[in-house]
């Protein structure tokens, strides 16, 4: 008969997380570029993804002692994933602090991001040795998906218009399979069913696409206090967002020759609030968080349809509540 373990909340498993994560998991990095590595660990963070693993462990009764090294090799490959995006988006700020290319240069933000994902595939290789294959298959799979998404999001950049379905599969590749696969290691190591592991990971895939699209809504209309992040910064770069494809969508001929006017306008503050002016004309704040909600409600269906009830799975409806009503 399987032991069914405690169930810990969010905050305590971000606090095991992080007791780990400083204490032991980076305990064979490279000493020369410990320290940028540290500058964007130490950030303060929700750690949304080591900790959905680790609930998602728990949630199939398994302890989680074995899977702090996995929760680690996810949150250092995500933690690789922002070096090197934020040297590509050539941003200063992550988190309300100085980014790791900003503090020590290029090179060795470059050098240290890869040292991390290599990093993340030593943390990978301590598990479970009657897990270990599964586990870095799911891993295989989610590196390349982000990789893809990462450079989709930089190809749309010179692209005046992408679909919406070329949109969201984007941020499906850059964010949501990463929250998906936390979610299916945390399963694999908690011993679930194969289809189990399905429903987990379709959960964390809707989870995710809420939650990028969230991310959206607060980059344009947030505070930059929470948000961690300069506002208007997607428009400054001329990303595409979900906010910028459905304007495009919806805007009559008028509009979207404003629209494309202002991806060549130099006054920055001009920019970002004349493009936020067309989202308000548009009213696409109202359907994005309606696109948001449609996701969400397809995730908690997945998360319902889980096999071992709502009891056992009452922390990830908790976690994704959370994650879907953020502002951070």
């Amino acid at each position: 008969m399987t032991t069914i373990h405690q169930q810990h909340s969010a905050d305590e498993l971000k606090a095991i997380f992080e007791d780990y994560l400083f204490t032991k998991g980076y305990e064979r990095f490279p000493k020369v570029l410990y320290q940028p590595a540290m500058q964007i660990m130490r950030m303060k963070a929700k750690r949304i993804r080591p900790v959905l693993l680790l609930t998602a462990c728990e949630a199939f009764g398994e302890d989680i002692s074995e899977a702090l090294d996995t929760a680690c090799a996810i949150e250092t490959y995500h933690n690789f994933t922002l070096i090197h995006d934020d040297i590509i988006d050539e941003a200063d700020i992550r988190r309300n602090q100085t980014t790791v290319h900003k503090a020590f240069g290029t090179n060795k933000a470059i050098l240290t991001g890869d040292a991390m994902l290599l990093h993340a595939i030593h943390l990978l290789n301590k598990a479970p040795r009657d897990k270990h294959f599964a586990l870095m298959i799911a891993f295989e799979k989610v590196a390349a998906e982000v990789i893809e998404g990462e450079q989709y999001d930089v190809d749309f950049e010179d692209i005046p218009e992408v679909s919406l379905d070329e949109y969201l599969n984007m941020i499906r590749l850059k964010t949501s399979v990463l929250l998906a696969a936390a979610l299916h290691m945390g399963a694999i190591l908690g011993n679930a069913s194969a289809e189990d592991q399905k429903k987990i990971y379709n959960f964390g895939e809707k989870l995710g696409l809420a939650f990028q699209i969230k991310d959206d809504y607060l980059d344009t209309f947030g505070d930059q206090k929470t948000f961690g992040k300069r506002i208007g910064g997607d428009i400054l770069q001329n990303k595409k967002t979900y906010l910028l494809c459905l304007s495009l969508s919806k805007a009559d001929e008028r509009q979207r020759q404003q629209i494309f006017g202002l991806f060549n306008e130099k006054d920055e503050e001009k920019k970002i609030a004349g493009m936020k002016a067309v989202y308000e004309q548009l009213n696409v704040h109202k359907d994005a968080f309606a696109i948001m909600e449609k996701f969400y409600d397809e995730a908690l269906e997945s998360l319902s349809a889980l096999s071992i009830g709502k009891t056992q799975s009452s922390r990830l409806f908790e976690l994704a509540e959370s994650i879907y009503k953020r502002n951070f």
